[in-house]
């Protein structure tokens, strides 16, 4: 009797375990496109109630109580926005934060998610029944209906909407300062908006010229910041640094506030989360 040969035996063990590995890429492996749209589908949505207030077509009042006033209207807002209940509104920390929203319930509803910026805060109302309630904007609750039947969704009043915190995206957008009125050489205060990423603020600080110190602002209301100056220790060009509420990261708008600021004035800086 033969035997294969010792490089006959290495043939037939090569071509062995080429064909089980063949087979194990073939049973085991996904294609990353299916891989993706599971997570996409399985990404959590938590419970709400969403209502709409003013202008059918508008974007809800102007401003509201985070202090933006009309440019909840224009980009890159665009009237996509909603009022929040107190933990959506979070005392005004709240203000910029960004939201998904989803409505399925409804017969009128497009099931297609839209993203909303709470710019305003809900009262009222609000505070009853469900622990989350988007009060949202005319122009935004419309855009979760059927293609055409936004006015007739409007009337359903108060529904029931999955929605999760999402990441703000504005491009070719950056972080904008507006000067309150009320500013002065001893007062400073203003309204920030347009920040990427979390949206909202936890902590913002001013640097002053000539200063390598960080002096800490206070909110004074919705997305307004306040600080008293002492001049001549504390002038301009200020620089000022952001901190969002839940990620920790920090951004540097350098020398953001020019020497010959003026109240009611905007300051677009060169940055953005």
């Amino acid at each position: 009797m033969s035997y294969p040969s010792i490089p006959q035996y290495s043939f037939y063990l090569f071509t062995i375990l080429a064909i089980f590995s063949l087979l194990l890429k073939t049973c085991t492996s996904v294609p990353s496109k299916l891989v993706n749209v599971s997570m996409a589908e399985t990404d959590p949505l938590l419970p709400a109630v969403a209502t709409w207030y003013e202008d059918p077509a508008g974007a809800g009042s102007d401003g509201g109580a985070c202090g933006y006033g009309n440019d909840v209207r224009n980009p890159p807002f665009s009237a996509m926005v909603s009022a929040g209940n107190s933990n959506l509104f979070k005392g005004g920390k709240g203000c910029g934060a960004c939201y998904q929203v989803i409505c399925k319930e409804n017969l009128a509803c497009s099931e297609v998610p839209i993203t909303v910026t709470i710019t305003d805060e809900c009262p009222g109302t609000c505070g009853d029944g469900a622990p989350f309630h988007f009060d949202l904007s005319g122009t935004a609750f419309g855009a979760l209906a059927k293609p055409g039947q936004a006015d007739l969704f409007r009337g359903a009043g108060i529904i029931n909407i999955g929605y999760k915190r999402v990441s703000c995206n504005y491009p070719q957008t950056t972080v904008t300062f507006k000067i309150d009125a009320g500013s002065n050489p001893s007062y400073f205060s203003c309204v920030i908006e347009f920040e990427n990423g979390d949206g909202d603020l936890d902590l913002v600080e001013l640097r002053p010229s000539g200063s390598d110190q960080w002096l800490p602002m206070k909110q004074s209301w919705g997305a307004n910041w306040k600080i008293d100056l002492v001049p001549p220790q504390v002038i301009a060009p200020f620089s000022i640094r952001l901190t969002p509420l839940d990620s920790k990261k920090t951004l540097i708008a350098e020398n953001v506030i020019p020497v010959d600021w003026a109240p009611g004035k905007s300051y677009r800086s060169l940055v953005n989360f």
